[in-house]
């Protein structure tokens, strides 16, 4: 963390508490209320940290964004529209000798966008609408379906094998990711593959020097998704938003302990 500066370099006061009324749930309401993928998967993680954000408005600490990471993104994202217009299979795809398209759709761009659009679904039961912005979706022709496939970065000495990268303790969260998209999608009655995939962008740190570029070699790793979960897990995330109690601390959360902690020096 660091000190806040505008973008004339100038500190600036930070302000902890949220101010746009459509961020903060009010409980007890019936009225829609959206929540990202990634809030989703903070629920999960924390029920605390969760309540403390969405409900009593306080922020998470700014970040950086991963902007080697969606250097990557974007450039695979123009890469893979070039087969989209032809409606050919990549190259790379036909080499682990698959026969998947992909998906053209009107509103590939829109879904992509994850601020401002993004795939989405309203759970009527929790009047919740769950979206989230995806990076790739492939078409299967012989099972009429669609697969979703995510872009990942990484730099790693160890080549990418699809036990270790699905048991990784640091990716789990993909996983989860990967659920909550073909659930999304199939809410909007779409016919969508158990089947998804990591499409890994692996950049080799062995070359003798740097050439003002990086090398990559890539993997696609197979992931056969669980959506049976997801729909219990909205309804106890509604009962977390409505709860009149602050969720207990989590101590296998670093947030929730670093603010308790930092209670006892005050």
């Amino acid at each position: 963390m660091s000190l806040k500066r505008n973008l004339k370099g100038e500190i600036e006061e930070v302000k902890p508490l949220r101010t746009r009324k459509g961020s903060i749930y009010t409980k007890g309401s019936n009225t829609n209320f959206r929540i990202s993928r990634s809030k989703f998967s903070n629920f999960l993680e924390c029920k605390r940290c969760f309540y403390l954000e969405r409900v009593k408005g306080l922020k998470d600490p700014s970040m950086p964004g991963w902007s080697l990471n969606s250097a990557v993104d974007d450039l695979l994202k123009k890469e893979f529209d070039e087969f989209r217009k032809k409606q050919k299979a990549h190259t790379f795809v036909t080499k682990n000798k698959l026969n998947l398209i992909p998906y053209e759709h009107e509103q590939m761009d829109h879904w992509r966008n994850a601020l401002r659009g993004g795939i989405s679904f309203l759970d009527t039961n929790t009047n919740i609408e769950i979206h989230g912005g995806i990076d790739d979706i492939w078409f299967d022709p012989n099972k009429k379906e669609l697969v979703v496939v995510d872009y990942k970065a990484q730099s790693n000495n160890r080549p990418v094998e699809t036990k270790s990268y699905l048991n990784n303790v640091y990716h789990q969260g993909y996983k989860i990711q990967m659920d909550i998209y073909v659930h999304i999608l199939r809410k909007m009655k779409f016919k969508v593959s158990d089947t998804s995939y990591f499409y890994v962008c692996n950049a080799d740190r062995n070359y003798e020097k740097f050439d003002s570029k990086l090398n990559f070699t890539t993997a696609l790793v197979p992931y056969q998704t669980n959506t049976s979960w997801i729909d219990k897990k909205i309804i106890e995330m509604k009962q977390t938003l409505d709860s009149q109690e602050i969720p207990e601390i989590n101590k296998s959360c670093e947030k929730c302990m670093h603010l308790n902690a930092g209670k006892d020096f005050i």
